[in-house]
């Protein structure tokens, strides 16, 4: 026990020191990359790790549009220098005050996790350093998927059949947070006209992210579309959210929101600690994941039993994984990680949102 909170201790401090060099990075390269000393936009790069340049194939002739799809989505593997840049744009309500923008970024390396054909799952790994590594956000997509969980709010989640018209030749995207947990979900068709890969999602609710959740208590939800675009340097995530406020069931629109996060590919960082964690710890991630879509599949609501922001869960989950590291039997690890599931997690047919 004294060494699991020890451990714990040494998690937040590292996390902590790593969100400090994670921003500080970013917010060099940011202005670097994109300014000189009179504010004159740059296109040469200045962080010190040269871009890897790819050339985008488009679809070819005698290609389906599903493997072309596929081969889009699996292009998004890779070792990236990755920008994060949030812009408050249009106000929505009367007497808002605009926040600033905010940018951050850091280091990524993105491993499959999973790919059964029709179902793909790729991890991001934060790498810092000094060897540090986070396991960061997973996102699976499935092809022609004809239900799948939406989040409603409150940290409740429910499964919702589509309308079987908006079905064909579509892909969802299934976010998931560091726990493994659900985060949000859309559904979209990728676009590979003028050999430009990009994929766009219907708009979805999605809880308060990272960096909103330990500053802002004025909303509550986003109201979201995203854009992925595979390009010769990498790929980008594009976000088009509103901030909304509900109160007793009412929603408020307080203002809209660009995001642009940018993964770079590199060469020269060392993003072997983040690899060597995976391949450390799958086998345990692989557990985890079954677990959260045996009880996503469930009929009623999904409710998690603490407040967004709330680490507990994924320290006590991350603790379970860097013991498996120290002794790989799943089973000295299984009646552990149900309990800290049954903690934190309830699927209850009559839980309202």
């Amino acid at each position: 026990m004294f060494l699991g909170i020890v451990i714990k201790i040494i998690r937040h401090i590292f996390l902590f020191l790593f969100i400090l060099l994670f921003a500080a990075c970013a917010n060099k390269s940011y202005l670097a990359k994109n300014q000189d000393s009179s504010g004159v936009a740059k296109s040469k790069d200045s962080t010190g790790f040269p871009t890897v340049e790819r050339s985008v194939a488009g679809c070819q002739p005698d290609e389906s549009a599903f493997d072309c799809d596929r081969r889009a989505i699996l292009s998004m593997l890779g070792e990236y220098q990755v920008s994060f840049n949030f812009y408050e744009t249009s106000i929505l309500k009367p007497g808002y005050v605009r926040s600033d923008p905010k940018h951050s970024g850091g280091f990524e390396v993105v491993v499959l996790a999973e790919d059964t054909n029709s179902r793909i799952s790729i991890q991001h790994i934060l790498v810092g350093a000094g060897g540090m590594k986070i396991k960061h956000w997973r996102q699976e997509w499935v092809y022609e998927m004809p239900s799948h969980w939406v989040y409603l709010g409150n940290q409740s989640f429910e499964i919702q059949k589509r309308k079987l018209s908006s079905i064909p030749g579509t892909w969802t995207q299934l976010v998931y947070g560091v726990n493994d947990g659900p985060r949000y979900a859309g559904s979209g068709r990728w676009n590979h006209r003028y050999g430009v890969s990009t994929w766009t999602s219907e708009r979805t609710w999605r809880p308060l992210p990272r960096r909103e959740y330990s500053k802002r208590k004025d909303y509550q939800l986003l109201n979201v579309e995203n854009r992925h675009t595979i390009t010769p340097q990498g790929w980008t995530h594009e976000q088009d959210n509103t901030k909304v406020k509900r109160n007793n069931g009412k929603d408020t629109t307080l203002v809209r929101e660009f995001g642009f996060n940018e993964y770079r590919r590199i060469d020269g960082f060392d993003f072997s600690p983040g690899l060597d964690y995976w391949k450390a710890t799958s086998p345990f991630w692989e557990l985890v994941r079954k677990r959260w879509n045996k009880e996503l599949n469930k009929e009623g609501i999904t409710k998690l039993l603490f407040e967004t922001g709330d680490e507990k869960f994924s320290d006590e989950v991350l603790s379970l994984a860097d013991a498996y590291q120290i002794n790989p039997v799943m089973n000295n690890h299984l009646p552990a990680f149900e309990e800290i599931f049954g903690k934190f997690v309830s699927t209850d047919a009559s839980t309202m949102h």
